[in-house]
């Protein structure tokens, strides 16, 4: 009983860790006839519980390479990964995240409630807590009348909404997106952004999103992080201060402050100082 006790008090409070902590980490791929590509080198970085961080850089850069090494399903070459201080294969196994890929990934069979309460279905969920839970998210993504169509009767931004509710269903305290809104039209796109603004802000999940687009990194991020070409390293961490998301109105996108926000994020990546808005890397 006593060592119980020891045990409970010493254990760090989950809500004091950072969401991510990476340090000094690679990745090295083998390819043809076993040569080597190094796709990440000295990736130092930190994401705190409730934050929005965008990765953003040339095509081959490592973006999605690092979420794939935060969300375990790929393996650092070196570093450490840790996740609300776990290794990533233990927050896996323990469902610290939720993660979206550009592809809804909808079961066609399956009505917008049954795909949203898959998750909770595979790891044993009763029936009724799954529709309970299902219930909510439907609503918080504003898919109220449509819970019992199928994913060919929804558009695109639609689907994108069902898998953002699929990805939340385990209340995850991080979510893990590799260009979610990259298949939608522009003005599906920006509705989209607004959305998911929304969705953070109420649920507190922490973001690790992945894009090409600077003015999508900046209308949703707290800080962007620009990567170098290969071998994809970070250059530079822009914060950007645009308020807190409950206030990230379609408006804003005609804001000085996004401006100058979009205008650090390419100096970022041409090369140039990030002075306008400051540069903060963890």
């Amino acid at each position: 009983m006593t060592d119980t006790a020891h045990t409970t008090t010493t254990t760090p409070d989950a809500a004091a860790l950072p969401a991510i902590s990476v340090r000094q980490a690679g990745k090295i791929f083998t390819v043809a006839k076993g040569a080597e590509v190094q796709a990440l080198t000295g990736i130092d970085l930190t994401v705190e519980p409730g934050e929005f961080v965008s990765l953003i850089g040339p095509s081959g850069c490592g973006k999605s390479t690092l979420l794939r090494l935060i969300a375990d399903l790929d393996s650092a070459t070196s570093g450490e990964i840790l996740v609300f201080g776990k290794s990533a294969r233990q927050a896996r196994l323990d469902q610290e995240y939720g993660i979206a890929f550009q592809s809804a990934g909808l079961l066609p069979w399956r009505s917008v409630q049954a795909n949203i309460e898959l998750p909770l279905e595979l790891h044993g969920v009763g029936k009724a807590e799954r529709a309970a839970r299902a219930e909510e998210l439907i609503e918080l993504v504003g898919l109220t009348d449509f819970r019992s169509r199928f994913p060919d009767q929804l558009s695109g931004g639609m689907q994108q909404r069902v898998a953002i509710a699929r990805s939340l269903a385990e209340r995850p305290k991080l979510l893990l997106m590799d260009e979610p809104f990259g298949a939608l039209d522009e003005m599906t796109r920006e509705r989209m952004q607004q959305e998911l603004v929304r969705i953070c802000s109420e649920t507190g999940a922490a973001v690790v999103f992945v894009t090409h687009s600077i003015p999508e990194a900046v209308f949703l991020s707290d800080r962007v992080v620009v990567m170098s070409p290969r071998p994809g390293r970070i250059v530079d961490i822009v914060s950007v201060d645009l308020g807190p998301g409950t206030s990230r109105s379609d408006s804003l996108r005609e804001n000085p402050a996004f401006f100058a926000g979009v205008t650090a994020v390419r100096e970022a990546l041409h090369g140039s100082p990030v002075a306008p808005l400051g540069a903060d890397i963890r």
